[in-house]
């Protein structure tokens, strides 16, 4: 057993001056204001006395980091990842894939699953992966993005199979697009194994979106980008996933898939409840300008602008630390707001909210710990400490 201590705590539903954590095995056993829990003699006592305790965030969004693309899918390019995301708060994570070849994708979603019961064995202090957001091979061409064109499919439940068969169960999100041949039944499938269905990368009418939701669609993919665009005659599916009161949506708060003013329109329109922030975060997240992949598609970093050979955005460097503060400076929401749209909200789109995503009793112990200005100085994952991030910037400082 051990307890925490800080200037304050966010749950994130409520906020508690001079709070007291206290973790047993992994999970919060008590919590609440410093007198009104009392902390058990010779236990470890963690003090931080001017930060504050949030839950571990949630990216169910991102494509990788650290020089590492999720597509490799082995050993050393996931732990790389999940030593990164951890180092800025992250906790919990989806390893998105991108549309490619049906045998390639067939295969990383093997690997994946092989990485996702491995990890659910052991406790390393890393990020943990809860399960797998497939982003692509049922896309629309016209709202592709940079989405490689040949590899994209019409859907089939009888290929959703496969790939549900692939993954063994840890299939969490797909991204579809509801206007393409076969997709309203893919969706019906996949809401009744239970993946969470997010429409994106689409040139749908609202009229298409609204039987999506009907079929079983409950999320948006990074909102605005790859969607058709709003019209006041023709609302399409940017309309629905603005005013719906069924779709949770994500948006990628780095100010430049979104410019600021259109982030705060997106987060008075979906309020508090229903908005996720996401990264899309691509391997050049962490690491300096260059050239890098994403899939079979070569990337351009440049000031922290990811751009495809034919000037296409292609993911982002943004960390979801990064877009707290972005989301508090673009909209002026409250630290408790920001920091619900990295935890409870999108740990409960993937149904995982009773332990990831809050700081309640009987929770996992994931804890980010932050400093006044936003940064995370330490991170705690199922009860088990990492490094503070600013150690493990001096530590690289000191190796170049």
């Amino acid at each position: 057993m051990r307890a925490i201590t800080a200037a304050g705590l966010c749950t994130p539903l409520e906020y508690i001056h001079d709070p007291v954590l206290l973790i047993d095995n992994g999970i919060i056993t008590a919590m609440g204001p410093s007198g009104a829990v009392a902390i058990p003699p010779s236990i470890p006592v963690h003090s931080f006395p001017e930060a504050v305790l949030v839950p571990g965030f949630v990216d169910m969004h991102i494509h990788g980091a650290a020089g590492y693309d999720v597509m490799e899918a082995t050993p050393k390019t996931l732990n790389a990842i999940e030593r990164f995301l951890a180092a800025h708060g992250v906790t919990g994570y989806c390893p998105t894939t991108i549309t490619a070849p049906v045998d390639l994708t067939l295969s990383v979603l093997d690997q994946l699953a092989d990485w996702i019961e491995r990890r659910g064995k052991n406790r390393e202090p890393q990020a943990v992966p809860l399960g797998i957001h497939m982003e692509g091979p049922f896309l629309s061409h016209e709202k592709r993005g940079v989405q490689p064109e040949k590899y994209l499919l019409d859907a089939s439940v009888g290929l959703f199979r496969r790939f549900w068969d692939a993954a063994r169960g840890h299939l969490l999100v797909i991204t579809i697009a509801p206007e393409i041949p076969g997709a309203l039944e893919v969706i019906r499938e996949a809401a009744k194994l239970g993946v969470t269905v997010s429409l994106g990368h689409s040139d749908a009418t609202s009229e298409i979106t609204n039987a999506a939701i009907v079929a079983g669609a409950r999320h948006a993919t990074h909102t605005f980008n790859g969607m058709r665009p709003l019209n006041h005659r023709d609302p399409g599916i940017l309309g629905t996933v603005l005013t719906s009161d069924v779709l949770t949506a994500e948006i990628i708060a780095d100010g430049v898939h979104v410019i600021p003013s259109i982030v705060s329109l997106f987060v008075r329109a979906k309020g508090v409840e229903r908005t996720v922030l996401v990264t899309d975060a691509i391997a050049a997240t962490g690491m300096p300008d260059g050239s890098y992949k994403l899939g079979t598609l070569e990337v351009q970093v440049q000031r922290s602008v990811c751009l495809s050979r034919d000037g296409h955005l292609a993911g982002s460097v943004l960390t979801l630390d990064r877009a707290i503060r972005n989301v508090m400076e673009f909209t002026g929401c409250a630290l408790r707001e920001a920091v619900r749209f990295v935890t409870l909200n999108p740990a409960r789109v993937l149904g995982c909210g009773a332990r990831k995503g809050s700081l309640q009793i009987g929770a996992d112990a994931d804890v980010a710990v932050m400093a006044p200005n936003g940064d995370v100085i330490h991170t705690m994952i199922r009860g088990v400490e990492i490094e503070a991030i600013a150690m493990i910037r001096q530590r690289r400082s000191e190796q170049s």
